[in-house]
């Protein structure tokens, strides 16, 4: 969960991608690596397998200072999304501030998707999250294949849960996904913590903070 330090004035989040095998999670935090200036980023940390899918877990910290003086730093993981890595999900997913749901566009994906987030679902509660109250983001990614579910279906289906459309190979929808995440984080973090009136940290500030950091 969320830790502030009033001492050393840090904020520390942790974001979760979340999804079935191959839906472009590492991607999506390859891509927010690329676009985060480097004074702003850690060194992003990836566990692969011989077939090119996450072993065990990605990792990307993201640091930035607000207008008032606190810095804020974003632990970014993702976690495998093969069947036999449940465990692996479950510890990954432990203490968990925010989570970017990524699921595969593809038709032939629809039963991997549901899988992967009932699987999500069952984690959190594990984990002593609040599956409803913990902000959360869908992406759907892989736009550019055959078949994929049109969007007026995908947002009739994920009823008021935001969705995003994107191709994170190019890019597409990935900065949109992070934002409207943080937008969400932040006004958790503000109901529970009083972030606004206790620590003078403004919705505004917070997104600023970080996306300033973007090249």
């Amino acid at each position: 969960m969320v830790q502030i330090n009033m001492s050393e004035r840090e904020i520390t989040v942790k974001v979760v991608y979340y999804g079935p095998a191959l839906s472009g999670k590492t991607t999506n935090l390859q891509m927010l690596h690329q676009l985060v200036d480097s004074g702003s980023r850690g060194k992003m940390v990836t566990l692969d397998t011989t077939g090119d899918r996450t072993l065990y877990f990605d990792f990307l910290p993201i640091e930035f200072g607000t207008a008032n003086g606190f810095s804020v730093k974003l632990k970014l993981f993702t976690v495998p999304g093969q069947v036999m890595h449940k465990s692996t999900r479950k510890v990954v997913l432990s203490g968990a501030d925010a989570v970017a749901f990524i699921a595969d566009s593809q038709r032939s994906s629809a039963s991997a998707n549901a899988y992967s987030w009932r699987d999500m679902e069952a984690n959190l509660k594990s984990n002593g999250i609040d599956f409803d109250q913990i902000p959360k983001v869908v992406q759907f990614n892989k736009r550019d294949l055959q078949d994929v579910k049109p969007l007026d279906e995908i947002k009739e289906a994920w009823g008021g849960i935001p969705t995003f459309p994107a191709v994170a190979t190019k890019g597409e929808g990935v900065r949109e996904t992070f934002r409207e995440l943080l937008r969400q984080l932040y006004r958790n973090i503000d109901e529970r913590h009083a972030f606004g009136s206790k620590f003078g940290v403004s919705e505004e500030d917070f997104l600023k903070g970080v996306f300033s950091s973007f090249g």
